[in-house]
């Protein structure tokens, strides 16, 4: 039996499905319904200069218009989680589509500051509410034995960002109503996506009769994904951190450093981080656990500090060079977080687990971000986008060492199991290990490895299996 299909497969047996529509349709109805719920949050960044300029308030509350988003978004997303995975897939979804095309009518009618805080608010309710239930309805639609859903959830996030940043910026700069039509797109949007889901979107978790709903705000990870969700927890905070700074202030980085003012230049700032992240998340999707978390950490850490040179330089080339790099690390260390994770969790476990994981990306997303937009008032932008930045790379150098440490040791484990034929061939030789329970299994199969692998890199890519092994202790 392969056990790898039994866990990362869907529970979804197609002849049960409910609901309309092809079951690939609704899977990609599913990703591109995530994208646009990221394309909203981030597509007013590039407003926030004009917001700030008509109702004249502070950078401090222009971060924290930014941050109040995140807060929502972590005061929903694990009861959400919880929610989907107790009720289903569907109906937390179309709540939270109701929720957005709410706060996006707000944003159509803002003229003060409380509405643009009461918008923002209920934006990141309704991303808190759905971002759990869509990445694990990404896992439970995908095709038996395909890794696609993992994938596509990771990528949703950064696609829906840059697309966001850049369609805000080029209709705030081009459009006749800068500060409505990005907003009216979006409205039109979001109520397409209502549709979508309804006549589309099977229902992948029925609710059992006569269940109780038991939410919560308490984080519910699964035994086996402790260790390995700490040891990705630093490197999680160093991305999202970064995220984080791009979208609350990347766009002032080219009036203030380089000294254009042009809306859709100051969009292209966060556009190209979160650009080069999606596009490296698929590049990369066939890359180990290890290598992606170390190599996107490194990676980040050396963007980051091209960056720097820019800043402090006042120069557009490493200004955009360091973001695209530091993108593509955050795309291989967010995509290879996403993969490394979600396998270790029964379909019941699934949206809890994603709800987890942006609990920890959506805290270092907002509270670094308000400290800066603070810390901006007393010691100006250039030193303290300087010093934000500084803190990030030892975060990502903190990151790289800690999952090397985690993730070798695995590889070790591996290959201590590991033995050469007289062809020379490697082999599975049987060994003891614990599963979550405790119970021992002493066959070759319940280390979650190939029969047979050949080169190191195979061995690396068996270590990561015996990840997955351990959320189905019955292999």
């Amino acid at each position: 039996m392969n056990m790898h299909r039994a866990v990362t497969d869907a529970p979804l047996a197609r002849s049960e499905a409910t609901g309309a529509g092809s079951h690939r349709v609704a899977f990609w109805v599913a990703g591109a319904t995530l994208t646009l719920f990221l394309c909203g949050a981030s597509a007013p960044s590039p407003l926030y200069a004009i917001y700030q300029s008509k109702f004249g308030f502070s950078t401090t509350v222009l971060t924290a218009i930014f941050a109040v988003y995140a807060v929502a978004v972590l005061a929903t997303v694990l009861p959400a989680g919880e929610l989907s995975d107790q009720l289903g897939r569907r109906p937390v979804i179309i709540f939270g589509l109701g929720l957005q095309m709410v706060a996006t009518a707000l944003f159509l009618v803002a003229n003060d500051i409380a509405l643009l805080f009461a918008a923002r608010v209920l934006q990141g309710v309704s991303v808190g509410v759905v971002i759990g239930a869509l990445s694990a309805l990404l896992v439970d639609l995908q095709d038996p034995g395909s890794s696609l859903g993992p994938l596509v959830a990771s990528v949703a996030s950064p696609l829906g960002l840059a697309i966001g940043a850049l369609l805000g910026g080029a209709l705030v700069e081009y459009a006749a109503s800068p500060l409505r039509t990005v907003y009216w797109v979006l409205l039109a949007l979001f109520a397409l996506a209502v549709i979508a889901v309804l006549a589309l979107v099977p229902e992948t978790r029925n609710r059992r009769p006569g269940q109780r709903l038991a939410l919560g705000f308490k984080v519910r990870l699964p035994v086996r994904a402790r260790s390995p969700f700490l040891a990705l927890t630093p490197g999680l905070i160093a991305i999202w951190a970064l995220a984080g700074l791009y979208l609350s202030l990347g766009p002032s980085f080219t009036a203030s450093f380089l000294g254009d003012r042009s809306i859709v230049v100051g969009a292209l700032v966060p556009t190209s981080l979160f650009g080069a992240t999606a596009l490296a998340s698929v590049l990369t999707r066939g890359w180990t656990a290890r290598l992606a978390v170390v190599g996107g950490s490194l990676l980040v850490a050396l963007g980051v500090a091209i960056t720097i040179v820019g800043i402090i330089g006042g120069s557009a080339l490493p200004l955009f060079l360091g973001s695209v790099v530091a993108g593509l690390g955050f795309g291989v260390a967010f995509a290879g977080s996403f993969r490394t994770l979600t396998p270790l969790a029964q379909p019941n476990e699934r949206a809890s687990l994603v709800a987890a994981l942006y609990l920890v990306c959506y805290s270092a997303f907002s509270v670094p971000a308000v400290i800066a937009g603070i810390a901006i008032t007393h010691y100006g932008l250039r030193d303290t986008a300087v010093v934000y930045a500084g803190v990030v790379i030892v975060l990502a150098l903190t990151a790289a060492l800690a999952s090397e440490l985690r993730l070798s040791a695995t590889t070790r484990l591996a290959t201590s199991a590991v033995t050469e034929t007289a062809d020379g061939h490697r082999t599975i030789r049987p060994q003891q290990f614990e599963d979550p329970e405790g119970a021992e299994r002493s066959d070759a199969g319940g280390i979650g490895l190939s029969p047979v692998a050949r080169t190191p890199s195979e061995v690396e890519a068996a270590a990561d299996e015996r990840l997955i092994h351990r959320a189905d202790p019955t292999r």
